[in-house]
């Protein structure tokens, strides 16, 4: 029995990591390293708190919560669960990360190979291959637990060791401050969309741990928990291993494209199979990820609408809407995705983080909504700064609130908000009972 338990734990684990692990999570942590030097440290500390402790506080939530996000968002307003779900399902599906997995894949997968090969041709195979994967998608977790991840595995491993035992070159200096290196950090988390895909996956592997038997809340919930554990080891491991290759690379443009720079370090730390190693390693990746959140996408809409749309339409709409977005190139996609994200993914966090820590004693929802609503604005307000869209004068009465100016001025509003709106609740419920 004690063998089944932990053939789970890594079944379920390891597909969490396959799932979440696409093109972002490759590509970021190297150009981090390479910024910030020597104070590599810090940022692996910023990236691993929105890139890795976060999207573990979200499979927990909505563990505790029930089987979906809806569920979870049910904990604040149906309304609101209907509109967030939304926007999150359309950014790490059809308008970001999808196209991105696709784009890094064959930049970095196809092109080095075949230069001379036009992007939508291979942009049509990675396609054809995730919708023929999505179609079945109560196969999904085996297959990449089973048979993509140990590849993606060894080759990560085996290109982290090596990079570490035999460096290319001592450790770049400083090139910014610890705290802005940590500020930096910790916002290119939000590029991984890791948050956002845990929303996504988390109904994926619960679904999968009912169907091993884990019915009950408590085994359910346990279960899940403990392969989440494990996921984030890995990520951990990884992310702190790329950083640390990027702050080794010895590269000293700080403007390098990062499938280049990823394609630089593979090359200087396996020789002559560096190239071909990531390649394989980017494409197992990217393919993973593409299939999970096609699989992710079409369930959510699919639930949604009552099977009004049917899932095989949606997971077609889904790759035909990604494969056209895909042309535009990792660059420019991971560019014009910060503004959709700088507002989704506070308002995100701001749900995980207080259902986490208070869902158990606060069961009122009006502190949940006005947090939400709190962190909302400032980020609407984030939004139009990153635009350019804000009068000078306006953006300076806005820097007067504590981290606008770093991206982060709703986490003290979205604190307020909630104990006024705590505070409220209390009251009212006295004045009724009087």
């Amino acid at each position: 029995m004690k063998n089944k338990k932990l053939s789970h734990i890594f079944t379920l684990g390891f597909a969490l990591f396959t799932m979440i692990f696409g093109a972002g999570n490759l590509l970021l942590p190297p150009l981090l390293g390479l910024q910030t030097g020597s104070n590599f440290p810090t940022a692996v500390f910023g990236f691993i708190l929105t890139a890795v402790l976060l999207p573990f506080l979200v499979v927990i939530a909505i563990a505790l919560s029930g089987n979906d996000f809806n569920d979870l968002g049910n904990r604040v307003n149906k309304k609101v669960t209907i509109i967030l779900g939304t926007i999150i399902m359309v950014c790490i599906g059809p308008c970001i990360a999808i196209p991105r997995t696709a784009s890094t894949t064959f930049e970095t997968g196809l092109k080095p190979f075949f230069p001379e090969m036009k992007s939508y041709w291979g942009l049509l195979i990675f396609f054809v291959i995730t919708f023929l994967f999505s179609y079945k998608p109560s196969k999904v977790v085996d297959l990449l637990a089973k048979f993509m991840t140990p590849v993606l595995l060894f080759l990560l491993i085996l290109l982290i060791v090596c990079g570490v035992v035999n460096p290319t070159t001592t450790i770049i200096p400083d090139k910014m401050a610890m705290s802005d290196s940590f500020i930096k950090s910790f916002l290119e988390g939000y590029q991984t969309l890791d948050v956002l895909a845990a929303v996504a996956f988390s109904g994926l592997i619960i679904t999968a741990a009912k169907k091993m038997g884990y019915t009950d809340v408590k085994s359910k919930t346990k279960i899940v928990i403990t392969s989440g554990i494990l996921t984030i080891t890995c990520l951990l491991f990884f992310y702190g291993g790329l950083i640390y290759l990027g702050a080794t690379s010895g590269v000293t443009n700080n403007e390098i494209p990062r499938a280049d720079l990823l394609i630089k370090i593979s090359e200087n730390v396996l020789g002559e199979y560096g190239l071909l190693a990531i390649a394989l390693c980017m494409s197992f990746a990217c393919i993973t990820t593409a299939i999970a959140l096609t699989v992710a996408v079409g369930t959510f809409f699919s639930k949604m609408t009552n099977g009004k749309l049917s899932y095989l339409f949606l997971i077609i709409f889904c790759t035909v809407i990604s494969f056209i977005i895909s042309i535009a190139g990792v660059d420019r996609i991971i560019k014009y995705a910060y503004p959709a994200l700088a507002f989704v993914y506070p308002i995100t966090i701001t749900l995980v983080i207080y259902i986490v820590s208070f869902g158990k004693k606060i069961k009122n929802q009006l502190p949940y909504k006005l947090a939400m609503l709190a962190t909302a604005i400032i980020a609407f307000f984030d939004v139009l700064k990153l635009l350019d869209l804000l009068d000078q004068n306006v953006t300076n009465r806005l820097n007067l609130i504590p981290f606008f100016s770093n991206d982060l001025g709703w986490i003290l509003p979205s604190i307020f908000a909630f104990i006024i709106g705590l505070l409220y609740s209390k009251l009212v419920s006295k004045n009724e009972l009087k």
